[in-house]
C-alpha cells in the first residue's frame, strides 16, 4: 500500500528526524520545512521541528507491515548523521533483517559515514544503499558508495539536480533518481542535465528515474510542479532496479 507521494517509494520510516545542512542542494529543504509545519500542528514526534531526533519507539514500525514494500528509511532525516550512535543505526539495521519482505531504501549525504558503518558490518540483502549527488561537488559520494561491499543496489539521488554533472563513473551504481527543485525559491533545472544523466545510465545499463520537472519547467517556464509534471521528452521514464 502506497502511503507517501515520494515517486520512487511506497512508504517513509522516520526512526531519525531531523538533520543539519550538509551541502547546496539542503539550502531549501523539504524535510526542514515539512518539520515545522507538522510542529505547529502539535505532532509529538515534530515537538522540536527540525532538531535532529531518534525515535527509539518507532524501531518496529516496519514489522507491523506484512506486505512487502519499498520503504524510505528517514525521509525526513539522516541515518548517518554525525550525530546519530552506531548503536542506534544497529537498531535500525536489526529491524530492516528481521523484515525481509521489505525493500528498506537508505539515502544519505553523510557517504563518508555510511561507508566507515559498513566497513565493520554487513548490508542486509534488503537494503538498498544511495548518496544523493546533486552537483559536481558531491560526486565524492559515489566512490564512498561504491566501496560498500554486499549491497544489492547502490543508488544515486541527483534531486535537487542543481548543474550537470559531466562524466559519470556509474561502476557499481544501479539506479540513479533525477528531479527537480520545487518551492517559491527552487533553483531551475535544464533539461539537457538530465538528458544527459539518462544517456549515460543507458550506455552504462543503470536504470534511470525521473521524477519530476519541479517549479521550473523543461521550457525555463515557473509553474507549480504539478502542472510541470514528470514527462521527459513527453514520456514517463521511471525504470526500477532489477534485483
Amino acid at each position: 500500500m502506497r502511503t507517501t507521494k515520494i515517486e520512487w517509494t511506497e512508504r517513509v520510516w522516520n526512526p531519525v528526524t531531523g538533520c543539519t545542512r550538509q551541502s547546496a542542494g539542503c539550502a531549501h529543504c523539504y524535510a526542514e520545512t515539512m518539520a515545522r509545519r507538522l510542529k505547529a500542528m502539535k505532532l509529538p514526534k515534530y515537538k522540536d521541528g527540525f532538531k535532529l531526533s531518534l525515535h527509539p519507539e518507532t524501531l518496529n514500525e516496519p514489522l507491523k507491515w506484512k506486505r512487502g514494500s519499498n520503504i524510505f528509511v528517514c525521509s525526513m532525516g539522516d541515518l548517518f548523521h554525525a550525530d546519530v550512535p552506531f548503536t542506534f543505526v544497529d537498531k535500525v539495521l536489526e529491524t530492516i533483517r528481521k523484515a525481509p519482505q521489505h525493500r528498506f531504501q537508505i539515502l544519505t549525504k553523510r557517504a563518508e559515514r555510511m561507508a566507515e558503518y559498513f566497513s565493520t558490518r554487513k548490508v542486509p540483502r534488503n537494503a538498498w544503499l544511495g548518496v544523493t549527488v546533486e552537483c559536481q561537488d558531491t560526486k565524492f559520494r559515489m566512490e564512498y558508495l561504491r566501496e560498500i561491499k554486499g549491497a544489492t543496489v547502490r543508488f544515486l539521488s541527483c534531486e535537487p539536480l542543481l548543474e550537470g554533472l559531466g562524466d559519470m563513473n556509474l561502476k557499481g551504481m544501479h539506479w540513479v533518481i533525477v528531479g527537480g527543485e520545487s518551492g517559491l525559491q527552487a533553483r531551475p533545472m535544464q533539461e539537457q542535465w538530465v538528458l544527459d544523466i539518462q544517456q549515460q545510465c543507458r550506455q552504462q545499463k543503470v536504470a534511470f528515474f525521473f521524477k519530476q520537472w519541479g517549479t521550473w519547467g523543461p521550457d525555463g517556464v515557473k509553474r507549480s510542479k504539478h502542472a510541470n509534471g514528470k514527462l521527459l521528452q513527453g514520456k514517463v521514464v521511471q525504470q526500477m532496479p532489477v534485483r
